[in-house]
């Protein structure tokens, strides 16, 4: 699983970086229509995660893992066949579906597998991640300098052909033990009523909420430090790139040794409290950037961008410990795919927010800082009862299918 995350993130760094200029010049959309292209898929992103995980509550999570893939496969490969507006909207809907869906399901996949050992899992997963999205970014800047609508469509046909690779590959995976497929007994317990869902348990549902203000980290090295940066006379414009590598080589480097400090749930909470001491620091250095020289604006926004990283690290930890620590067994896919509603909305709220505290000044950012932290000490007291709470049934012997 870790070799298809590194095959998936290097064709998803080969378009990502380059869709919205494949879009302008291969397809000739409009700025607006490219926008609405984006927020449509994005808008349909939103199901993909709790269906997709609902769907492998029910069938082996293997077979529906390679059906995803396939179709985020077919819809890349489908937007090389028209410059049709409405064709466009379809297809790269059905990839946005698919790619929240595949995301959660990886997820659930490495829960199953690596039981205990899911923090560092979770960390080795996102180094890997972070590797394969820079050579995925490397080789698209490489192929940017031909400017040819060939050198387009291969990048996007090389985004398709990772997902059949990925396909193919999760095809060799054995399917993962699950507690929704259970060989019962005559001494069996009496099995425990099944949970509601995640819809009617409100202290997850507000667990998510909490998580959609955590992930605006992500807002901030995708819009606001571009955005600084483009909008500063006192700022190289050659610095948003290089906080992006900065960012990207941190998270290789020191994902996996920041891992060990929420090796357990107990630990994992208790990182929110220095989490908000980060969020904070961040959003004072963003505010101390809106003043000053030359040097003293790049020093502030490399020192914003320095510990929004470590942010981003020890929240990564932090939120894949507790969704699943907080979800039972028996819907762990439900639960983890409305956990990853926080993210997909996140998308849509981080830009307002962040272009809301550029307007504002120095006290945006500091109030952005500021709302953070408090969401982080809010979301260490919410979890609190949840976590200590004792297991209310023996877990069932669970069937494995390899």
């Amino acid at each position: 699983m870790l070799w298809i995350a590194l095959v998936d993130r290097i064709g998803s760094g080969l378009w990502a970086s380059v869709s919205v200029l494949y879009f302008t010049y291969v397809t000739g959309l409009s700025v607006a229509r490219i926008g609405t292209l984006v927020a449509a898929a994005a808008a349909v992103g939103l199901a993909g995660a709790p269906l997709g995980g609902r769907i492998a509550d029910r069938l082996p999570l293997t077979r529906v893992l390679i059906a995803l893939q396939l179709l985020r496969a077919s819809a890349s490969f489908a937007l090389l066949t028209t410059d049709n507006y409405a064709l466009l909207l379809a297809f790269s809907a059905a990839g946005g579906f698919g790619d929240r869906a595949a995301n959660v399901l990886t997820k659930l996949y490495a829960t199953r597998v690596s039981g205990p050992d899911r923090v560092r899992y979770q960390a080795l997963n996102r180094t890997v991640a972070n590797a394969g999205w820079a050579l995925g970014g490397l080789v698209a800047a490489a192929a940017l300098t031909l400017g040819t609508t060939a050198a387009y469509q291969w990048l996007l046909a090389g985004d398709a052909l990772s997902f059949v690779a990925a396909a193919l590959a999760t095809a060799r995976c054995g399917e993962p033990p699950s507690a929704t497929r259970t060989i019962a007994t005559s001494k069996s317990p009496v099995p425990a009523p099944r949970p509601a869902g995640p819809w009617r348990d409100r202290t997850y549902l507000a667990y998510v909420a909490t998580e959609t203000v955590l992930f605006l980290d992500d807002a901030v090295f995708k819009v606001g430090l571009p955005l600084c940066i483009a909008h500063s006379d006192r700022a190289p414009h050659g610095l948003a790139p290089l906080l992006m590598v900065l960012n990207n080589v941190m998270v290789v480097a020191l994902q996996v040794p920041l891992a060990r400090f929420g090796a357990t749930t107990a630990a994992a909470r208790a990182l929110l409290i220095p989490l908000s001491a980060f969020f904070a620091l961040g959003g004072a250095a963003m505010a101390l950037s809106a003043t000053g020289g030359a040097v003293a604006v790049t020093l502030s926004l490399t020192a914003a961008a320095t510990t929004f990283t470590v942010a981003e690290m020890l929240h990564a930890t932090v939120s894949w410990e507790l969704s699943v620590a907080l979800a039972p067994n028996t819907a762990q896919g439900a639960y983890l795919g409305v956990h990853g509603l926080a993210q997909a909305a996140q998308r849509s709220v981080g830009p307002l927010a962040v272009t809301a505290a550029i307007a504002t000044g120095p006290l945006g950012w500091t109030l952005f800082g500021a709302t953070i932290t408090a969401t982080c000490v809010f979301q260490h007291r919410l979890v609190r009862d949840r976590l200590t709470r004792p297991a209310l049934s023996v877990p069932p012997v669970t069937v494995s299918e390899y």
